[in-house]
């Protein structure tokens, strides 16, 4: 499969590899306004349909955030779109309570430089 890479040429700057895309990072947060009691009255189906998508193999892991402004879930797409299509379906998602920021990622794409060096030993 052909490695993906962002385009500099316009801007002169070197091509620089980019990783296929194995997972989205998605954060979510409150949207302003939305109340903690408006996510309380959603948050036990939202655990259910949350665990349901974990059992499904659909979101891979998921953490409260530290400072306690949100969740924050990896999800098991290829694209930024799956990743969306998954979210979409959850309670407080349908409710339109929630902010989502959607980060592809990949594999660390410096491990390919170590890879193919000639740095074996």
């Amino acid at each position: 499969m052909p490695q993906q890479t962002q385009s500099g040429a316009a801007s002169g700057v070197p091509s620089i590899p980019t990783p296929k895309t194995t997972a989205v990072l998605v954060i979510e947060t409150a949207k302003p306004g939305v109340t903690a009691q408006q996510i309380m009255a959603v948050i036990p189906a939202e655990i259910r349909a949350t665990v349901k998508l974990y059992l499904d193999g659909k979101i891979q892991q998921w953490y409260s955030r530290g400072d306690g402004k949100g969740v924050i879930f990896l999800v098991n797409a290829n694209t930024e779109d799956e990743a969306r299509a998954i979210m979409e379906i959850l309670p407080l998602a349908k409710e339109e309570l929630l902010r989502h920021e959607y980060i592809p990622v990949g594999p660390l794409m410096p491990l390919r430089a170590l890879m193919s060096s000639g740095t074996q030993q």
